[in-house]
């Protein structure tokens, strides 16, 4: 077990307060791994809104601390900071990342991302549970999940809990295309590098409010 999945990193700082303070809350009284886990992952799931226009090349915004206190936010913070949170309750953690065709999209998405089904550099967390490394990604809130017909991502601690599949009707709706490996710490200079390459320089200023479609938060 490399020990850089168990300590803070620069951006997945687990001993920082506000992710101590989230950590706790979200694991209350539970004090199995696999149980905590899976709290956690709720916690992060639904408690931070989803927002795919919300990228910005800040790297302040991408510490778990700042991450633990935010009301929204993109797959890539959602992911840090379930790492993080992972970490602060003693379940090493690391990140993983890959490229998925068939991202929930909208118009308004479709065409920030210059017409591509593709989303690069997707974020999820990877949990060392019962001796295994599982899979999981909070980024679709449940709340989201019911305005595009798909049941939330469910995640039990025990299986890898990735993006949909499915949609509602049955029909194929997402693919992993490819694996971009894992991390201890978050790469951001090379997820930024990605998203610019493949979008343009638009898909990291922050859009947010500007106007409003599916992934709008609840006012």
């Amino acid at each position: 077990m490399d020990p850089a999945y168990t300590q803070p990193g620069t951006f997945v700082d687990s001993d920082a307060p506000e992710v101590l303070t989230f950590a706790r809350k979200a694991v209350g009284s539970a004090t199995d791994p696999v149980e905590r886990a899976v709290r956690l992952f709720d916690a992060v799931r639904d408690r931070i809104w989803y927002d795919p226009f919300g990228i910005t090349p800040d790297p302040a915004a991408y510490r778990a601390s700042a991450v633990a206190t935010s009301q929204a936010n993109w797959c890539v913070p959602k992911a840090v900071l379930l790492t993080a949170a992972a970490r602060a309750v003693g379940i090493p953690a690391r990140l993983g990342f890959a490229d998925v065709r068939n991202h929930f999209q909208t118009p308004r998405l479709r065409a920030r991302m210059g017409g591509s089904d593709v989303f690069v550099y997707h974020g999820y967390s990877d949990l060392y549970l019962d001796g295994r490394w599982v899979k999981a990604t909070p980024a679709f809130n449940a709340e989201l999940c019911a305005r595009f017909g798909v049941p939330p991502i469910a995640f039990d601690g025990r299986q890898d809990a990735l993006l949909h599949a499915f949609a509602a009707d049955g029909s194929a709706y997402m693919e992993y295309e490819r694996d971009r490996g894992v991390h201890a710490d978050l790469p951001l200079d090379e997820v930024l590098d990605a998203l610019t390459s493949t979008y343009g320089q638009e898909m990291l200023v922050p859009s947010t409010g500007r106007a409003t479609d599916a992934f709008s938060a609840p006012t």
